[in-house]
Formats: C-alpha cells, structure tokens, sequence
C-alpha cells in the first residue's frame, strides 16, 4: 500500500474519484435495463445467458422446492448453526429498530397519529459473482419479515448451499437464478415470470449499483450502495489487526477503498508491511491485492484534527476506531457503520453482530445510515379534526393560505362551519 500525505489536493482527488461515474458502466448498465424493460423475459434470459452463464427458461428460472431442500441439507451443521446465530443476532437488532405506531392530540380537537404498515413486495438482490453471499440475504430477508412484508422475491445468479439453507430456515420460496443489472431491471419493471416489485434492495457491483441508480425513477430502492468503503482512523493500535481489516474490505470487490488515516509514521510503516504479508497468503486472484495496489492508501495526516475533518468529510460505509481513543470517537460521527475498539472486526458487522451491512457508500453516509426495519415500511401520518379543533385552527390557515396567494385553501377552511 501507499503511504501518502494528506494534503487539500489529495483529499479532493480522493473525494471526487467516488463520484466519478464510468461512461461504460452506465452505458452498459443502460442497455441492459432497457432492453429488459421492453423485450422482458426475452433480453433477461439473454442477458443472463451472455453474462452468468445461466440458460434459463420459464420452468428453470425459479429455485424448485426439491433444490431448496437439497441445497440446505448440503450445508454443514456447523455452517446451520452459525447461520442461525447470526440470524438471531440480526432479528433482534430490526425488532428493536422497528417503528411504532402513536396517536397525540396536538390541541383540543386535533388529533394526530402514525400509522406503520410493511411494503407489500420487495426484491433482494444477492450478489453471486465467485460466491453467492448468504449473508446479504439475511440482512434483507430479516428486517423485511420483522416489518412484515408480504411478498418476498429473491435474486442470485448461482445461489449455494448455504444461501438453499437461509432460504428454507426463513421460508423464502422464490429465488430466481438471475443476478447484474437485469435482475434489477426485471424487479423494476417485471416480466412475464419475474413480479415487478415496490422496492428493491441489496448491494452490489457498479454495473447492479448503476442499474438501481437508472430505474430508482420507476421503482424505489433501498440506497446506492455500490463497492465496499473502509476507512481506518488511528493513532496507535495493532498493525496486524488493522492491516487485516484493511485487506479483509478488499476482498469484496476490485473497485473497494481502504484507507487508514493516521498521524503516526511508525503506525504507518507497520501496518504497510503487515499488508504485504497478508496480501502475500492470499491466492492470485483474490480482488485485495489489485484493490489495495489501486484505490488503498495509508495516508499521513499533520495531526488530529486533519483526521477528523477528512473522515467526517469522507463519510465512509465502515469507520474503524481501533485505538482506545474516546475523545477520537465522539469527533468521528459521519459513517455508515463504526466499529469501536480493537475486538470490533467488520467482519463481525458483516455477518453475525446484528447490524445491518447493507450500507450506503460514496458519501451517502452524509444524510442516513444501513440498512434497518425502517426501510421496510411506510410511516403514514392521519388527522382528525373537531368542530372545536377547526375553529382554532381556522385563522392560523387562513393567514398562511393569504400569505401564499392560495384564496381556495382558506375557502376550505371558512365554508366548514
């Protein structure tokens, strides 16, 4: 890894490169969105043909209940348990993050209240390049059932033993074998086949995370959470540690960020070369070593206070604090999802400690956090009014309708009598 100093110049071209969309990416993206939102089942099973390897059709683009069944029994019982721990973890956490529904009277005769219902039907797309990763589909799965979704419609190109195993341990029956950015198209838009969902969710690569970006127009979605982001902030701490966070992060895709921000030399140099090692046991074609070779840093900051503002600016998807640094802590408060201490490993957050890791990358961190219960549903607000609450209330919109030139909103108000 490099280590680099932190200068204004480096920080805007470390800023500006997250926002800086591939002209190919988006076209790719856009053709194939496109094309399956006119020609359907047609250019999805094309497309997944040309870019999974999969040839579908109708009969075969649906994970059968026999293959479910099979799947799950070929994972182990060590890999059931922990699937089942980390669940636990993950419920517990959504049902805690679940909102309630309330009722207050503001004023005599005016009453207000919320009320929470799930979404109907969403899509939770698995990325399943070299492995299909289970764990995304706990974290989308989950919280959408502790909301109470009715419907929901999962998304993987190659689904694995142990994806089989999560969907029959949470009763999920429709698992297409469709991934990129004609899965997203298909979820959107639907097809003959595929259902055309309210919301869709889940990471991916920058092809999917361009896809969402295209439809979010037709169809919501969860965030834009593109390539995984880790940025380490410390001033001592174990090198080994941060080092295998770092490479950890990697690993995830060749366009990762990891960084470490730090005002000690020394810290840095060690970590460097406890890089280098790791890297060095991991095979060739692991994504770390072209990731941390092209987009991780080490970068030298003149002191704290540079840190800080850089960290916060950044707005990481992951922010480590390793050090036992309370005062460092407070001060870092933008990112999607913070780790404190040096036992708190992202690989922990990734999979097993309850929080979600479905996060929001390149800045998104700026304006809201992962992945919760919330996203699953939608809050709706309800008034109910008196004759006595109207007459209080008569003048106050009256006044503002004038205000704004809106004659018809006072006239609304006047002729209820």
């Amino acid at each position: 890894m490099r280590i680099l100093r932190l200068t204004s110049r480096l920080e805007e071209k470390i800023l500006a490169a997250r926002h800086r969309h591939s002209v190919r990416t988006e076209a790719v993206s856009s053709q194939i969105v496109g094309d399956v939102r006119r020609r359907g089942d047609v250019a999805l099973f094309s497309w997944t043909r040309r870019l999974d390897d999969v040839r579908l059709t109708p009969r075969k683009l649906w994970v059968g209940a026999s293959e479910r069944r099979e799947g799950s029994r070929a994972a182990s019982k060590e890999l059931r348990a922990a699937l089942e721990h980390a669940a636990r973890n993950i419920r517990r956490v959504a049902e805690e993050q679940l909102p309630r529904p309330w009722s207050i009277e503001v004023e005599r005769g005016v009453r207000v209240s919320q009320r929470v219902a799930a979404i109907d039907t969403i899509g939770c797309y698995i990325p399943g390049g070299r492995f299909s990763l289970v764990s995304t589909l706990l974290m989308t799965a989950i919280p959408a059932q502790v909301a109470g979704v009715r419907r929901i419609v999962v998304a993987c190109p190659h689904p694995n033993a142990a994806l089989l195993a999560v969907a029959e341990m949470l009763g999920l029956e429709e698992i297409a074998h469709i991934g990129g950015a004609q899965a997203i198209a298909a979820f959107a838009y639907g097809t003959r086949t595929v259902p055309r969902v309210d919301k869709i969710f889940g990471p991916g690569n920058r092809y999917v995370t361009a896809a969402k970006r295209l439809v979010s127009g037709d169809c919501s979605i969860d965030m834009l959470a593109g390539p995984t982001e880790l940025l380490v902030v410390a001033t001592s701490g174990s090198a080994e540690y941060i080092a295998a966070d770092l490479v950890a992060q990697a690993e995830h895709d060749p366009d990762a960020i990891a960084l470490l921000v730090t005002t000690s030399r020394k810290l840095a140099e060690e970590v460097r070369k406890a890089v280098a090692g790791q890297l060095g046991d991991l095979p060739e074609t692991n994504p770390a070593k072209r990731s941390l070779a092209e987009r991780g840093a080490i970068i030298l900051a003149p002191d704290s206070g540079a840190a800080i503002r850089f960290a916060n600016r950044f707005a990481p998807e992951h922010l480590s604090i390793p050090g036992a640094e309370p005062k460092l802590a407070e001060k870092l408060d933008v990112a999607g999802s913070v780790f404190l201490g040096p036992w708190s490993a992202q690989s922990i957050g990734d999979y097993a400690s309850g929080t979600n890791h479905v996060l929001p990358t390149s800045g998104g961190a700026r304006t809201r956090g992962g992945l919760s219960t919330w996203d699953f549903v939608r809050c709706t607000t309800v008034q109910q009014v008196t004759p006595a609450g109207l007459r209080s209330l008569r003048p106050v919109v009256a006044a503002l309708a004038d205000a704004e030139g809106l004659v018809a909103h006072r006239r609304a108000v006047e002729v209820r009598r």
